[in-house]
C-alpha cells in the first residue's frame, strides 16, 4: 500500500480542496484526516460514523479538598499560574495545566492528584469515497502529533481489513508536531501552493520538512493563474531543488459553490474534473 499526504506550509492554500478531489477520483483508498485541531474534510465528504472513540493522553492535576492543608506550596511553586484561590480553596485551573507534575511532587500532604486527562475522540467512518478515518482534539488541548500517529496506524489497519491500496491523507497546516508525525511512513508528500510570496516561502519550508525526514514531495500550483510571474517562479524553485509539478490548478468560482453544496469541485464542475483528472495520474505516477 502506497501513503499520500497533502500538505502545505500554511493554512487556506487549498489542502482540502486537493484532497477532496484526490478522494472523488480514487478507485481504491482509505481516506485519513490528519487536521486534528481543525479538521475540515467532513465538510464536504458528509461522513457517517460507525466508530467513535475516546483519545485519552497526558495528566492533568486535581486538588482533593478534603485532605489539603491549604499550605499553598502548589501556589508558589507553578510555573503557569495553573494553581489559583477560589473562595478560600487551592483549586487547579485546567486551561492552564501543563501536566508537569511540580505540585503533585511537592504537595506535603500529597493531597494532589494527577489523572490521564481525555482530549478528543477519533472515529471511523463511511462516505460516498470510501473509508474515512478522522478526528477531533478538544480546543487547547495538546498532543496532536499522538493522535495523528493514531489515527495513521488505525488507517493502515483499516485498510488492510478492506484491501485498499492507498492512504491518502489531508494533512494539517504548517511544519508543527502534527505535520511531523504525519510524515511518518508517508510514500509522497504533494505540496500545495499558491502564486504569491507568502506561498514560495511556505512551500520552500514545508519542502525543507520533507527533505529532512526523506520524503519524496511534489508540487501542485493553486490558482496558478492569479499571478503568472510569481508560478513561474515557484517553477523555477522546484527545477532546481528536484521537486515535480504535478499540475495547475486555475482559480475558479466552481471551488467556492462546491464547498457550498458539500462537494468536492471534481463532482460540480467538469473544467476542474478534468484537470485534477491530469494531477491525480501525475501524482500516481510519482509513486
Amino acid at each position: 500500500m502506497h501513503e499520500i499526504l497533502v500538505i502545505s506550509g500554511k493554512g487556506g492554500a487549498g489542502k482540502t480542496t486537493v484532497t477532496g478531489a484526490f478522494a472523488h477520483l480514487s478507485e481504491n483508498a482509505i481516506l485519513c484526516d490528519l487536521d486534528v485541531d481543525a479538521p475540515d474534510f467532513h465538510l464536504i465528504s458528509q461522513p457517517e460514523k460507525y466508530q467513535d472513540h475516546e483519545f485519552w493522553s497526558g495528566y492533568e492535576a486535581s486538588i482533593r479538598q478534603d485532605d489539603c492543608v491549604q499550605c499553598g506550596e502548589c501556589l508558589t511553586r507553578c510555573r503557569f499560574d495553573a494553581i489559583k484561590l477560589d473562595n478560600g480553596r487551592y483549586v487547579v485551573d485546567p486551561l492552564k495545566c501543563e501536566g508537569c507534575k511540580v505540585c503533585v511532587a511537592l504537595c506535603p500532604a500529597e493531597a494532589i492528584d494527577f489523572e490521564l486527562k481525555k482530549c478528543g475522540e477519533w472515529y471511523r467512518s463511511e462516505t460516498r469515497f470510501g473509508n474515512l478515518v478522522h478526528a477531533q482534539l478538544y480546543p487547547g488541548e495538546e498532543n496532536s502529533g499522538r493522535l495523528v500517529a493514531l489515527l495513521k496506524d488505525e488507517a493502515r489497519k483499516t485498510a488492510k481489513e478492506h484491501g485498499h491500496e492507498i492512504l491518502l491523507a489531508d494533512g494539517a497546516p504548517g511544519i508543527g508536531c502534527p505535520v511531523i508525525s504525519s510524515l511518518s511512513g508517508t510514500d509522497l508528500a504533494v505540496f500545495v501552493t499558491e502564486p504569491t510570496p507568502s506561498g514560495l516561502h511556505d512551500l520552500e519550508r514545508v519542502a525543507a520538512l520533507c527533505d529532512h525526514f526523506r520524503v519524496k514531495g511534489c508540487v501542485v500550483i493553486n490558482k496558478y493563474d492569479l499571478n503568472t510571474d510569481m508560478t513561474d517562479k515557484i517553477e523555477s524553485f522546484c527545477t532546481q531543488h528536484g521537486y515535480p509539478v504535478v499540475g495547475r490548478v486555475p482559480h475558479s468560482d466552481a471551488v467556492t459553490a462546491a464547498m457550498v453544496e458539500r462537494k468536492t469541485v471534481t463532482e460540480f464542475d467538469s473544467v476542474m474534473y478534468t484537470a485534477f483528472a491530469g494531477i491525480w495520474n501525475n501524482v500516481l505516477l510519482q509513486l
